[in-house]
């Protein structure tokens, strides 16, 4: 049986967008013995990139069908590779092909076309997250498209309960100004790998809900810009996202056990609440979530004062009616993840970061980039998540 000629074009919002949430649809599968999440775009299928500096989705049609989609976004990173530290990225993200057309070379093609915009827009390295046992797309992206493992990290959700977490009173709060928050991220994170260059254009965002310190009471905070400030002997920082006001995420295949766990754990802690069981939100219908990024801490109680600042955005949460988790993404190896308060049974724990050098030098100077050492942290930007 023939087919008729592939054709892969840029979205248009006012013809395609009600095929391309269609399509999002008939991709709702999953494999059945895994829990897993739905996106609802509330009606705009651009929305994970729409934040980004440069961006654009790509669709495929065969047979006047629309097939596949495709989304990617570019911008200006931290990456360590000599002679020059920083160097322009392209994200692939949202590559969907409908059930029925897969095995046609569709999702490649998908990708090809996409990485020829990265190149044509001077980008050094183009990279895609997946988890580890998502065997469809390493073996799309790692076996033919010669993509290469980067970085693992961890995915930490915490789900967001009504009862207020306790703040310690030896702790001090304080919310920065942007300027401030910019000035500090340039200060001590700038090294880390993926750093965006525009990090003021994510602290501005409306979407970016504030950044927070923490440190001891009784000692001062006295920052004054990137020649001059007093630092407490331990502090930590961190920054908020609201992930959900741009799209809602919804449960989907769960067993039968954790809809009766949810039930029964909302009823035990509304019945008994001397018991203090957290219950877990409804998590079957469409909710936001909140991400928790640029977390930083140094001195000997910065572990403790990172819990606290958890801690603090998890009653911000509580009082939002559509907030019902709190996800962060950390490296595999970070000893972060031991001060952040997630549950194992809604994280995942090894998100596999892959990536591919598009000219020549750095095709050449991957092989290095790749096999260094994660020590320093990996920046996971929010309009990405």
């Amino acid at each position: 049986m023939g087919y008729g000629e592939l054709i892969i074009r840029s979205y248009d919002a006012q013809n395609d967008r009600a095929r391309v949430e269609d399509l999002e649809r008939r991709c709702e599968v999953g494999p059945a013995e895994k829990v897993f999440l739905f996106t609802d775009t509330l009606g705009d299928p651009i929305c994970r990139i729409r934040n980004s500096p440069i961006y654009k989705m790509l669709v495929a049609e065969l047979d006047s069908q629309l097939v596949g989609v495709i989304q990617g976004s570019i911008k200006l990173v931290t990456v360590h590779k000599p002679p020059n530290d920083l160097a322009r990225v392209g994200y692939i993200l949202g590559l969907r092909v409908a059930p029925l057309y897969r095995r046609r070379g569709i999702g490649s093609s998908l990708v090809i076309k996409l990485e020829e915009w990265f190149i044509a827009s001077d980008v050094d390295y183009a990279y895609m997250a997946t988890e580890k046992d998502n065997e469809a797309s390493f073996k799309l992206f790692v076996d033919k498209l010669s993509y290469v493992k980067f970085r693992t990290l961890a995915i930490l959700v915490n789900p967001v309960s009504h009862r207020m977490s306790r703040i310690s009173s030896n702790v001090e709060l304080a919310k920065l100004r942007v300027e401030e928050a910019k000035s500090l991220y340039h200060k001590f994170m700038s090294s880390t790998e993926f750093f965006p260059n525009d990090i003021g254009n994510i602290l501005r965002n409306k979407l970016s809900l504030g950044t927070w310190v923490a440190y001891p009471k009784g000692e001062s905070w006295g920052y004054s810009g990137p020649n001059g400030g007093v630092f407490p002997s331990s502090w930590a920082m961190l920054s908020v996202w609201n992930s959900g006001e741009l799209f809602k995420l919804r449960l989907g295949n769960a067993p039968l056990s954790c809809l009766m766990y949810t039930k029964s754990s909302r009823l035990i802690e509304k019945l008994l609440p001397c018991f203090k069981l957290p219950a877990i939100p409804d998590f079957f219908h469409p909710f936001g979530f909140y991400f928790l990024y640029g977390v930083y801490r140094e001195g000997p109680l910065s572990g403790k004062l990172v819990r606290t600042l958890c801690r603090f955005v998890h009653n911000m949460a509580s009082k939002s009616k559509d907030c019902k988790v709190i996800v962060t993404e950390v490296g595999g190896s970070d000893t972060l993840r031991l001060h952040i308060p997630h549950w194992k049974l809604l994280s995942c724990p090894e998100d596999l970061w892959c990536i591919k050098g598009l000219k020549n030098e750095e095709k050449n100077s991957l092989h290095e980039l790749t096999k260094t050492p994660p020590t320093r942290a990996l920046f996971v930007d929010p309009r990405e998540v």
